[in-house]
């Protein structure tokens, strides 16, 4: 009787995973030709407010690759990831680097890669833990193995939270500048990268210091980065 019981177990955990390897792949398929118009963050910010009786509204639209600014893709590059064309989804290179750093008493940061942040954005959750960054290493080669990196760059930068209940650069563009996504200067799109890593406390618009000496590196590593023409790699 336990060894039918065990077997029954085994069997059911066994067809769970493959479900769950085919519904993810499934996914990665249909958002690699999909627009894409939500977030498991957007729901998981709409799903705060309700519990915290605070009403959010979420503000989103979906701007194909060439309505999306150069100046914004080349921005978040140099401020995010600068070897996204190189690598497949993991910076071995960064993570060795925050490491050492860490064993050296530093503060742990973060490694993150813009394609490991596009599969937590748009299939997990933001709270950290095992489990979530298990997922998100599944997620990421995923979408390394099957979308170009246009196609994750574009999805990154239509999801992406810059505000509260702002997602994607259409409606932080309309948000912090009153312009489209396809028209941010480069001082806009260095200012809306700088405040990527901290968006709901951080304004683009009324930048204090800090975030106005952030994104005057960001444009700095975009001239350096040899301006537009970077974005050919991809």
């Amino acid at each position: 009787m336990t060894r039918d019981w065990l077997r029954r177990g085994l069997r059911f955990l066994l067809f769970a995973m493959l479900g769950f390897v085919g519904l993810s792949v499934l996914l990665v398929l249909v958002f690699r030709v999909v627009p894409v118009f939500g977030s498991m963050v957007m729901l998981e910010r709409k799903v705060e407010s309700w519990m915290s009786d605070e009403p959010i509204s979420i503000q989103q639209q979906w701007r194909p690759w060439k309505a999306l600014s150069d100046n914004a893709k080349l921005a978040v590059i140099a401020s995010e990831d600068q070897r996204f064309p190189m690598h497949y989804g993991f910076d071995f290179n960064q993570m060795q680097k925050a490491l050492n750093a860490w064993f050296n008493g530093d503060s742990l940061r973060g490694a993150s890669t813009i394609s490991q942040q596009t599969a937590k954005n748009l299939f997990l959750w933001t709270n950290r833990s095992w489990l979530r960054k298990g997922l998100e290493a599944w997620f990421t080669v995923l979408i390394e193995l099957l979308w170009p990196k246009e196609r994750i760059l574009e999805v990154y930068l239509n999801i992406v939270e810059w505000d509260r209940g702002v997602f994607g650069l259409e409606a932080a563009a309309q948000h912090y500048f009153g312009v489209g996504a396809d028209r941010l200067s480069v001082l806009q799109a260095s200012r809306l990268a700088a405040i990527l890593p901290n968006p709901r406390e951080w304004s683009a618009s009324r930048p204090s210091a800090y975030i106005q000496q952030r994104s005057q590196w960001i444009r700095q590593q975009m001239r350096q980065l040899g301006g537009s023409a970077y974005l050919e790699r991809l």
